[in-house]
């Protein structure tokens, strides 16, 4: 009997906690790492990978997922696999598909996180079967998972189950006493079923989709403070994470989530993420404040705070006007609740309209995420080929108009025929480096499996690995940057996972560094032909991941799937949280 399932074998070996890489084999039984050496015995029957040059690391670790209702349906997770994610974290911004039934949950998910209403309200409709955590956990441990999924369960999720929709998001209705005990009850619950904690939102450009309550505010934004802060009790005492998506026009609330998670007179901490830690194009100076103050909280106050980080450019785009950006100011969020193009072509040629959306446009005070500068932006697509590659300030220029009378101009005209882009984000390369290093940021907010139309950050963690790579002075080694994208994201969550040693689970990504190249950053689309035939953003470049092994089958290898990928090939698990 061989002694060995699976040898990767002769790599530079990575073990995920930012020690010096060696070169050695890697031996896989039963689904765990067996032994970690040189010369390992090979026998009939034992799979081996050929990773010679190449990295060997954890598999890698995406926080920040909506992959809620896609893993109901396409359990594979493939455009995560293909680059070396081994597992990811679903229920995030207070999203999730335990307790709500189908049409709220398609409510909840599809206008904030950008996916088609029909796709969300089917998926759990057809799929659940699970009655609450324990049973979802169940469900999903039952289905031919890719990568390992651990989740969160959401705030809104529970407050729509417990109060229904209507009060849920009513200004003014707060939770009673006993639907604030069964609050705490099912997120007592989510914890004992293994749940890494609790997802909340503040944000107030997050909306509700469908035709009952439409453009309201999603429901966790509704809660008061007594709510919020009986269900942090749970999660400090459990020692599990909150994780929240912040009011951005309302930046002095952050000093609440900072005394939330201090550690004063003795209270436990409560670890807490937030949304995000960026170098905004339209405000350079705020990611300073945000990572020092958090860093001299952390020290002075005992907290446990960090803020997630997307580490490559914050690059953005929309067909017409249907971005989450448009959502921060009023007149964008008006045209947004035109669902209907003709209704929203017709709303955006009015004079009236025109005057409130300039205004906007051209305010240059105030807590913002979109530069507004329609100057920096790209026409990627347009039935009126003249206008690709121009920006709306350049069509204004020859047109002789306000830049932004052209813009509603092009999308009167061509609606969500005209595609475009910008990068609102992250854009200086010198400050994404300095950001890297901050000990109060962590890699994630890649939004995976959200967004389809807008954006594509599967691939997050490469392109990272690359910039360390090439960076001709380096701001970190390539065993930090390893260490900072697996094992130090998965031991503060609590996961099993983010570690190549012995006894670990083998969960491993292959990395060939010479396909780690500009290709990793091109445009792509692929549908989903689960989601309706959706043509939605991914990344592509097969040349960099050799393989990927998840629960020691290996899953992926160049550009091509296992046989039974997705379908009959059961590699992932749901990851417990641990504490």
């Amino acid at each position: 009997m061989s002694r060995f399932d699976t040898v990767v074998r002769g790599g530079l070996v990575f073990d995920g906690q930012g020690n010096d890489p060696a070169r050695a084999d890697v031996g896989i039984r039963d689904g765990r790492v067996a032994e970690i050496g040189t010369a390992l015995p090979v026998a009939e029957g034992t799979e081996v990978i050929d990773a010679a040059g190449k990295w060997v690391l954890p598999g890698l670790v995406d926080v920040h997922t909506h992959y809620d209702a896609e893993v109901l349906v396409a359990p594979g997770l493939g455009e995560s696999v293909r680059h070396g994610t081994t597992t990811v974290l679903m229920g995030n911004c207070s999203l999730s598909t335990v307790y709500a039934e189908a049409e709220d949950c398609a409510d909840l998910f599809s206008r904030v996180e950008a996916l088609p209403w029909d796709a969300v309200h089917g998926a759990v409709k057809e799929h659940r079967t699970w009655d609450g955590p324990a049973s979802y956990r169940r469900f999903l441990e039952s289905q031919p998972l890719g990568a390992n999924v651990a989740a969160m369960i959401g705030h809104s999720d529970m407050r729509v189950a417990t109060m229904g929709l209507r009060r849920a998001v009513t200004k003014g209705e707060r939770a009673t006493d006993a639907e604030l005990d069964r609050m705490r009850g099912m997120l007592t619950d989510a914890l004992d079923a293994g749940f890494v904690g609790l997802s909340t939102i503040r944000s107030s450009f997050s909306k509700l989709e469908g035709t009952r309550y439409p453009a309201q505010q999603l429901p966790s934004t509704y809660a008061n403070w007594r709510e919020y802060r009986a269900l942090h009790a749970i999660l400090r005492e459990r020692g599990r994470v909150l994780q929240c998506t912040p009011n951005l026009t309302k930046r002095a609330e952050v000093l609440r989530f900072f005394e939330q998670s201090a550690g004063l007179l003795h209270r436990k901490p409560l670890k807490t993420s937030l949304l995000s830690a960026a170098d905004i194009k339209a405000d350079p100076k705020i990611i300073w404040l945000m990572t020092g103050a958090t860093t001299a909280i952390n020290r002075l106050l005992g907290a446990d705070f960090r803020w997630q980080h997307l580490p490559v450019p914050f690059e953005i785009y929309a067909d017409g006007m249907d971005l989450v950006v448009f959502e921060e100011f009023g007149s964008g969020a008006a045209a947004l609740n035109v669902r209907d193009e003709l209704g929203r072509g017709e709303l955006v040629r009015s004079e009236e309209y025109r005057r409130w959306f300039r205004r906007d446009v051209a305010k240059k005070f105030g807590s913002r995420v979109w530069h507004r500068d329609l100057y920096d932006s790209e026409i990627t697509g347009c039935p009126d080929q003249s206008a690709v590659g121009k920006s709306f300030g350049q069509i204004a220029d020859e047109r002789e108009l306000h830049p932004a009378d052209a813009f509603l101009d092009m999308v009167a005209e061509h609606g969500s025929a005209m595609r475009w882009r910008t990068t609102i984000a992250n854009h200086r390369p010198e400050v994404l480096d300095k950001i890297a290093t901050a000990s109060s940021v962590q890699m994630g907010f890649a939004d995976s499996g959200a967004h389809l139309r807008n954006m594509a950050f599967y691939n997050f963690a490469l392109r990272m690995l690359r910039r360390v790579h090439e960076a001709e002075q380096p701001f970190m080694s390539v065993a930090a940057a390893v260490h900072r994208l697996t094992g130090e994201l998965a031991d503060w969550y609590g996961l099993d996972a983010g570690k190549l040693i012995t006894g670990a689970r083998a969960d491993i990504a292959v990395i060939d560094p010479d396909g780690l190249h500009e290709a990793s950053n091109a445009y792509a689309e692929d549908t989903l032909p689960e989601f309706a035939g959706l043509s939605r953003m991914v990344n592509r470049n097969d040349g960099a991941v050799a393989a990927t092994i998840v629960g020691g089958k290996t899953v992926y290898e160049y550009g091509k799937f296992a046989d039974g990928f997705g379908q009959t090939l059961h590699a992932g698990t749901f990851l417990g949280a641990t504490g």
